[in-house]
């Protein structure tokens, strides 16, 4: 009886461990399923809050804004000037100003008003050159301007090479050009023709641009009839402002001088001190 009694518990015991083992088992399974749970939704947050960091807000925005050189409607560049006071005026497009103190001789860019009579350099009057000279006196003499430079700052006569503006500029657009710079004044009232010399070349379109307008319009030179004389374009002597070279009107080559480098004389030797050389074809 004791044997049996004794067997009934050994056996009661090993239910009850195996029971515990299994117990056990399970909730070692449970808490492994569950540590599988939280590490993969740990690696899953990482990789969310990783994606902002490689990319951050505004890195994107900035890519894709278009350069300012490139946007439309970028505003005109500002404008360079030094101040300075009108003296004095020689001709149309000639001035005595003092700047820093000093005295200077400028020669307006781009333009050319018609020759006033200088005898001591054997120069002869030419049409509307006294009027151009008058206008020029009465428009700057005694008043403040402001010279812009180009790329070419003086010529060989150590004249300094400007584009005169009577009123500071805001910007080099061509509204503030019509507006406030005296060089274009003189081509839009027909006082003066375009002469482009490079490398100052800056506003030459618009030069031509404004001088298309004043011939359309008969304005100045281009229609006026002047001390009896009219002003129709025939000097006895064609330059040509980008090479350098005069020609008789009969020549080939002048024929083919476009209207923006196209300068007249009056006299060959005026066209020799002016700095041009003889053609070698029609020899004037």
């Amino acid at each position: 009886m004791r044997k049996i009694k004794e067997i009934l518990r050994l056996h009661a015991m090993g239910l009850g461990i195996r029971q515990i083992a299994r117990r056990t088992a399970a909730l070692f399974l449970m808490l492994s399923l569950l540590t599988s749970v939280v590490l993969s939704g740990c690696g899953s947050s990482s990789s969310t809050t990783s994606a902002p960091q490689q990319n951050p807000p505004g890195t994107q925005q900035s890519a894709a804004e278009p350069a300012k050189a490139d946007s439309p409607g970028q505003p005109a560049s500002p404008v360079k000037v030094a101040s300075a006071t009108v003296t004095s005026v020689a001709d149309g497009d000639t001035l005595h100003v003092k700047i820093n103190g000093r005295e200077e001789k400028v020669r307006l860019i781009g333009v050319n008003t018609p020759e006033i009579a200088h005898p001591d350099l054997g120069i002869k009057e030419q049409p509307y050159g006294k009027e151009a000279a008058a206008y020029t006196q009465k428009r700057l003499t005694g008043k403040q301007v402001y010279l812009e430079l180009d790329v070419g700052e003086r010529d060989k006569y150590g004249r300094i090479l400007a584009y005169v503006w009577l009123e500071q500029p805001k910007s080099d657009s061509e509204t503030e050009v019509r507006a406030k710079m005296y060089n274009a004044e003189l081509l839009l009232n027909g006082y003066a023709q375009v002469m482009t010399v490079p490398p100052n070349v800056k506003y030459a379109d618009t030069f031509v641009k404004f001088q298309q307008e004043a011939r359309d319009a008969g304005k100045g030179l281009w229609g006026a009839t002047v001390s009896g004389t009219k002003t129709s374009g025939t000097g006895k002597y064609i330059g040509n402002s980008s090479s350098k070279k005069f020609h008789l009107p009969t020549c080939e080559w002048a024929q083919k001088i476009s209207l923006k480098n196209r300068i007249e004389f009056t006299t060959r030797e005026e066209a020799v001190k002016a700095g041009y050389e003889p053609c070698k074809v029609c020899r004037p």
